[in-house]
């Protein structure tokens, strides 16, 4: 095995570990700018919902499916590996909260946007929106050393090579401690669940037969295991989106 096939071995071994997860836990509504083009509403505290695992797409496991009658929207996002089980995290614990962190991973938070608005207009939960096989394209790990300060990279995102999404992680609205008080107050967090902190500004639809690319920069230079390409195809199954 040459070097670069037995790197990309242990990488991939790395990233499987993901799967362990008990829960995904996603981070709604913190930037500023992303609000605005969606029009919602800028809450007061975290929001958050939830991704089954099985939503999680490893790197080359292969594309992501679009079901038939989804219309289909990328969200570049910054995940969180936890580190240790957080109960009522306190939100003044900036230093405690990179600790808790084990490491960290870039995620696209795929989701059906023709469902969730149908959900959200009609007050149901939008759940289906979010959780698809494959809505979740994740990087390999990074470790903690590869990112010093999380508040402080460049996420970005294109499809077919034109950027959609790119922007420094110091537009959250609520950085890194809120959100972990903000969840553990409610559920616990365990060891190896998976935190997304939410997307910026660009989001929009993708199309099977295009290709996803995203990754991280710190202090202009990217970072090799955030990298993800991902392609989009449709469905060959016999699920077909039809209103609630």
């Amino acid at each position: 095995m040459n070097v670069f096939r037995r790197g990309y071995a242990m990488a991939s071994s790395s990233a499987a570990s993901l799967r362990q997860a008990r829960k995904v836990v996603c981070i709604g509504r913190n930037y500023a700018d992303h609000i605005a083009e969606l029009n919602s509403a800028r809450p007061k505290q975290p929001f958050y919902f939830l991704k089954p695992t099985s939503s999680i797409l490893l790197p080359g496991e292969g594309p992501v499916i679009r079901p038939k009658g989804v219309e289909i929207s990328y969200e570049v996002e910054l995940a969180l590996i936890i580190g240790k089980t957080l109960k009522d995290f306190p939100v003044e614990d900036e230093t405690g909260a990179i600790d808790a962190i084990e490491s960290y991973a870039l995620g696209i938070d795929m989701t059906g946007r023709n469902v969730q608005w149908e959900a959200k207009k009609k007050g149901l939960p939008w759940t289906i929106s979010k959780g698809f096989d494959t809505f979740l394209p994740m990087s390999n790990l990074i470790p903690k050393s590869a990112i010093p300060n999380p508040h402080a990279i460049e996420l970005y995102l294109s499809v077919n090579n034109e950027v959609r999404q790119n922007d420094s992680t110091n537009l959250f609205l609520f950085r890194i401690p809120q959100i972990l008080n903000a969840i553990s107050q409610v559920m616990t967090l365990e060891k190896g669940d998976i935190v997304l902190t939410g997307t910026p500004k660009g989001v929009g639809p993708v199309l099977p037969g295009e290709v996803m690319r995203a990754g991280i920069r710190v202090d202009g230079k990217e970072i090799e295991e955030s990298k993800i390409e991902v392609a989009v195809e449709e469905s060959t199954g016999t699920y077909a989106y039809s209103e609630t």
